[in-house]
C-alpha cells in the first residue's frame, strides 16, 4: 500500500515555517563562523590562510553543482532542501567532539568546511526552484526578498551575539547551539508540503543521462544571450568582491590590533544593511523592470561599500559605509533571482540554476587565494613603512602599517565592481532581458504520457 503524503502547511504559510527554520540555524551557524574566524587568525596570523576556509567551501560546492541540480530536478525537492542542513549538522557535531575533546586543529576546518560546502550545494537550487512552485509568480518578489534576509539577519545579531557568549560558553558551547538548530531547520521542513513541478515540453526534451541533463543547464544558458549576459554580470562582480572581502577580516583586525568588538561591529553594521534591504524589497519587490536592480544595485554596493569603506581607519567611516553598501545587496540579488525564476521553466531550475551558480561563482576559489597572497606578499609589505614602497602613491588616501595595503585591494576592487554594473547598460541584451525572454508560465505543458 503506496503511503500518501499529508501536508499540514502549504503555499506561503508553509514557506514562512521554512524560512523560519532556515533563519535560526544560520543565525546559530553565524556565530561558529564569527568564532572560527576568530580562532583561525589567533592560531595562524595570516590571511591567506583564513582565506583558504573560503576556498575549502567553494570548490566542493562548485565541483558538486551541476550533478546537485540534476537531483534537485530528478527527486524530491524535500529531501534535496534537507541534505545541506544534515551534512552541516554532521560536520558541526565532528567539530564539537574534536574541540570538547582537545583534539582540534585550524586544518581540521579546511576539511569540515568542504563537507559543508557539498551539503550546501543541493540548498541553493532546491531553495530556490522550490519557490517557483509553492507561491504564485506575484509573489517571487517578496519570497525572494525574505530569503535575503535568512543571508542577513543574523549576521546582525551573530558576531555581537557570539562575542557576548564566547566568554561564558566557549567554542565548545557555540558549536553545540549550531548542531542543536539545524534539527530545528529539518523539523521545519518536514511540517511543509512543497509540490514537485510540473512537466514542460522543454523539461522532457531534456532528460537523458545524468551527464546530459548536467551539460543542459549550461547549454541552456549560453544559448540564450540575456541570461549569460547576466550572468557574466556576477562573474565579474564576483572576483572583484570575492577579492576584497577575503581581506575585510584581517584588514579590520590588523588596524585595530585584533579587536573583535571592532570586527564584529563592521559585520554587524554590514548585516544590518542587508536586513533593512531585505525588508524593503520584501515590502517592495524590486523594480518593474528589474535589470535596473541588477546594475544599479551592482554600482551603489561597489561604490559604497568598496570604494568609500577603503578610505576608512576605524568605525566612524567602516561602519556607515558597510551599513550603505550592504543596503544594495538585496536589490541585487533579489532582482535577478526573480528574473531566472519567471523565465525558467520549475522542472528545469535545479539543473539551470546550478549552472548559473557555479559561472557566477567559478572564480570564488580563486579570488580569496588572490586577495589573500596579494596583501601578504605584496601590498601590505609595500605599505610598511612610512615613505618606502607604495606609500607616497596612496599613503595619504589610505595610511601605511597594518592594513593599509589591504584598504588598496578594496578600492581597487570596488572601482572594477561600479565598472561592471556600469557595461551592463550598454550591451542590449542584457539591458532589455526581460523584455526578450518570455516567461515560464508562457511555454507549452509537456503531453501525458500514454497509459
Amino acid at each position: 500500500m503506496q503511503i500518501q503524503n499529508q501536508p499540514r502547511l502549504r503555499g506561503m504559510i508553509g514557506f514562512i515555517v521554512v524560512w523560519i527554520g532556515q533563519i535560526v540555524s544560520v543565525l546559530a551557524s553565524g556565530m561558529t563562523a564569527f568564532a572560527m574566524t576568530i580562532y583561525m587568525y589567533q592560531q595562524t596570523k595570516s590571511a591567506f590562510a583564513m582565506s583558504l576556509v573560503q576556498v575549502t567551501y567553494i570548490l566542493p560546492f562548485l565541483l558538486m553543482s551541476p550533478i546537485a541540480g540534476v537531483m534537485v530536478d530528478r527527486y524530491n525537492r524535500k529531501l534535496m532542501m534537507m541534505i545541506s542542513d544534515i551534512g552541516g549538522g554532521i560536520a558541526t557535531c565532528v567539530l564539537f567532539v574534536l574541540f570538547i575533546t582537545g583534539r582540534m586543529q585550524y586544518w581540521h576546518l579546511y576539511i569540515l568546511t568542504a563537507v559543508i560546502g557539498i551539503g550546501a550545494t543541493f540548498q541553493w537550487p532546491a531553495y530556490s526552484a522550490a519557490i517557483s512552485v509553492m507561491l504564485p509568480k506575484e509573489q517571487y518578489g517578496r519570497a525572494n526578498g525574505m530569503m535575503s534576509l535568512i543571508e542577513a539577519g543574523p549576521g546582525v545579531v551573530a558576531p555581537l551575539l557570539a562575542g557576548a557568549l564566547l566568554p561564558f560558553i566557549g567554542i565548545g558551547g557555540i558549536l553545540l547551539i549550531d548542531a542543536i538548530t539545524y534539527g530545528i531547520a529539518i523539523f521545519a521542513l518536514i511540517a511543509v508540503f512543497i509540490p514537485q513541478p510540473p512537466a514542460t515540453s522543454e523539461g522532457q526534451k531534456a532528460k537523458g543521462s545524468m551527464l546530459k541533463e548536467a551539460a543542459f543547464g549550461f547549454q541552456y544558458i549560453f544559448k540564450r544571450p540575456s541570461l549569460l549576459g547576466l550572468q557574466l554580470i556576477f562573474f565579474i562582480g564576483n572576483l572583484f568582491s570575492g577579492i576584497a572581502f577575503a581581506v575585510l577580516a584581517p584588514m579590520i583586525l590588523a588596524r585595530t590590533n585584533q579587536s573583535t568588538i571592532a570586527l564584529g561591529s563592521v559585520q554587524s553594521a554590514a548585516s544590518m544593511g542587508m536586513v533593512i534591504g531585505g525588508v524593503v524589497m520584501s515590502a517592495w519587490g524590486g523594480f518593474r523592470k528589474r535589470v535596473h536592480g541588477v546594475l544599479l544595485g551592482w554600482i551603489f554596493f561597489s561604490l559604497a561599500g568598496m570604494v568609500l569603506f577603503s578610505f576608512g581607519h576605524n568605525l566612524a567611516l567602516w561602519i556607515p559605509t558597510a551599513l550603505i553598501g550592504s543596503l544594495f545587496s538585496p536589490l541585487v540579488n533579489t532582482s535577478n533571482q526573480a528574473i531566472w525564476q519567471a523565465k525558467v521553466a520549475p522542472d528545469l531550475q535545479g539543473r539551470v540554476f546550478s549552472a548559473r551558480r557555479l559561472i557566477a561563482w567559478f572564480t570564488n576559489p580563486i579570488s580569496p587565494v588572490i586577495g589573500g597572497a596579494l596583501a601578504d606578499f605584496a601590498l601590505e609589505p609595500a605599505m610598511k613603512i612610512q615613505g618606502a614602497g607604495l606609500t607616497p602613491i596612496f599613503g595619504s588616501a589610505f595610511g601605511s602599517g597594518p592594513g593599509s595595503g589591504m584598504a588598496i585591494l578594496f578600492f581597487v576592487c570596488g572601482l572594477g565592481g561600479i565598472l561592471i554594473g556600469l557595461t551592463g547598460y550598454f550591451i542590449p541584451a542584457i539591458r532589455d532581458a526581460e523584455a526578450v525572454l518570455p516567461d515560464h508560465d508562457a511555454l507549452p505543458v509537456a503531453e501525458p504520457a500514454a497509459a
